[in-house]
């Protein structure tokens, strides 16, 4: 029988805040592998000192602007050079690996780290990156099933002996074991499928939040108290800024370049199944004029973010991004508005 709770009884979570990285190096604003690195982490690194609450590294395979492959090593060197600020995938592309690999690395990096990590995961929608690893892309669910089983099973100490479609384990355990006995776990994704595993096996959801509500619901199916519903949500084209015309103009071309790439992604191979993708290529007057790049002065963010609270209370933290090619400074100067102007109203 389910059980029925009013998500209302419960308070809101603290809204906290973070910072995408990416590592891309587009051609129009190409630099120096070492230097680009190098200067990705140190900015991680400063968004802690700045105040914010997390620092995240995705996965994309096969980009031409090199898009970031490899989070799980990004995230080891921001965690030797940070101390306080969770560190997570989002999202690392689940599918694509081994689970007993996965949960190992994951372990290392917790304790590294000293209990900070906490990974999103989700299957992905690109065939090539699927076809390049030599895995069916029409199993990525099935494969993400079996994975998450086995590895949410390892992180809780269990023995795991596992014979599947996809893997096969014998005698499979973690040593060291997970610190914490388990690794903090978001999923993402929209369909109804997604949002299942996600009151399954996972910790919170990732993504847009407008998908909350349909996961607090597959939570109240499932039988699970909707009060434990975590929420974090992706903010990637959302600026703070004092001039709002300045910001756009100095802005857009940074944010077109990452429009026009998930557009890329989304319409290669047509394989996302949806005819209206999310996002879509186009030139920068009318990427400016579209409305996708959202600046706000502070206090109109504030208020978008609280009534953001006030309809999705399982809304933990946003997800900002620096695009690639902003220079540093500039970076740290919309980052800076954010830490100093918008934060403060949330505690």
């Amino acid at each position: 029988m389910t059980k029925h709770f009013e998500l209302e009884e419960y308070p809101m979570p603290r809204l906290t805040f973070g910072y995408l990285f990416d590592f891309r190096n587009p051609q129009q604003w190409h630099r120096d592998w070492h230097e680009l690195y190098e200067e990705t982490v140190a900015l991680a690194a400063w968004t802690e000192q700045a105040g914010f609450d997390a620092a995240w590294v995705p996965e994309h395979h096969l980009a031409s602007d090199s898009y970031v492959t490899s989070p799980m090593i990004l995230l080891a060197a921001i965690a030797a050079r940070t101390s306080r600020i969770r560190l997570g995938s989002a999202i690392s592309l689940a599918p694509l690996y081994h689970p007993l690999r996965f949960a190992e690395d994951c372990v290392a990096l917790d304790a590294l780290s000293g209990g900070r990590l906490e990974m999103a995961l989700a299957i992905g929608y690109r065939r090539r990156e699927y076809e390049a690893f030599g895995i069916d892309f029409t199993r990525r669910g099935a494969i993400f099933d079996e994975f998450l089983d086995v590895a949410t099973r390892l992180w809780a100490g269990e023995t795991v002996d596992f014979a599947g479609k996809h893997f096969t384990l014998k005698g499979a355990k973690l040593m060291p074991p997970a610190p914490r006995g388990r690794i903090p776990l978001h999923i993402g994704g929209f369909a109804p499928k997604a949002l299942e595993r996600v009151a399954k096996y996972a910790d919170g959801y990732f993504g847009d939040v407008g998908a909350v509500a349909p996961y607090v619901e597959k939570l109240k199916e499932a039988g699970k108290d909707p009060a434990s519903a975590r929420a974090l949500a992706t903010c990637l084209f959302m600026v703070v800024a004092e001039d709002k015309t300045a910001a756009m103009d100095e802005l857009a071309p940074y944010y077109h370049h990452v429009n026009n790439t998930y557009a890329g992604f989304m319409a290669e191979d047509k394989a996302i199944g949806m005819d209206d993708a999310a996002l879509a290529a186009m030139d920068l007057d009318a990427f400016k004029s579209s409305g996708i790049l959202e600046i706000m002065t502070p206090d109109e963010a504030i208020a978008r973010f609280k009534a953001m609270q006030a309809k999705t209370p399982a809304l933990e933290h946003l997800m900002f991004m620096r695009p690639p090619g902003l220079p540093v400074e500039r970076f740290k100067y919309y980052a800076g508005l954010v830490a100093d102007k918008v934060m403060p109203a949330f505690g």
